[in-house]
């Protein structure tokens, strides 16, 4: 298994794993293969014999230098529960702390109890203070006419990493 930065080649590879997944929010073919070409240098993917089974996609906040926004992580269903997930967020982290990242961020819906675990586990392997905080509202994440809606959104927060 190795991590590595994603290739705009990667695109359409992420897009199956998210919509696989059936819990991320899933966003066009084209939106991720953009993310693999303008965010390569803040994201990852795990490939393991030259099939790419999962990835974390991230980015830096202009007003947060210090931190790294991470926006989607998953795994192929074939190879969860081997920690893969945590393996590609530590590689990131260490791969962008001489750039001075000393902070995480994501945000969570609050029955996504695999996130939740996953974040918590990269806060104590990081020797860090994890803390959760209301963030969006499920009205600031649907759109008026779905009368399913969409869950609050929790901000999680992990510094030092």
């Amino acid at each position: 298994m190795s991590i590595r930065r994603p290739e705009i080649s990667d695109g359409t590879r992420l897009w199956e794993i998210a919509r696989d997944t059936a819990v991320l929010d899933l966003n066009s073919i084209y939106a991720y293969t953009l993310w693999c070409a303008d965010f390569a240098e803040t994201s990852c993917v795990a490939e393991r014999d030259g099939e790419v089974v999962g990835f974390a996609t991230g980015y830096i906040p202009p007003s947060r230098p210090d931190t790294i926004f991470i926006w989607q992580v998953a795994v192929a269903d074939t190879h969860r529960g081997l920690g893969i997930a945590g393996r590609m967020l530590n590689g990131l982290l260490d791969y962008l702390a001489p750039r001075g990242i000393s902070r995480l961020e994501t945000t969570i819906a609050p029955s996504n109890k695999a996130s939740d675990q996953l974040f918590r586990s990269v806060g104590r392997t990081r020797y860090g203070t994890l803390s959760v905080a209301d963030y969006l509202d499920s009205s600031d994440v649907s759109p008026r006419s779905d009368p399913r809606g969409h869950e609050p959104e929790l901000m999680y927060t992990i510094t030092p990493v």
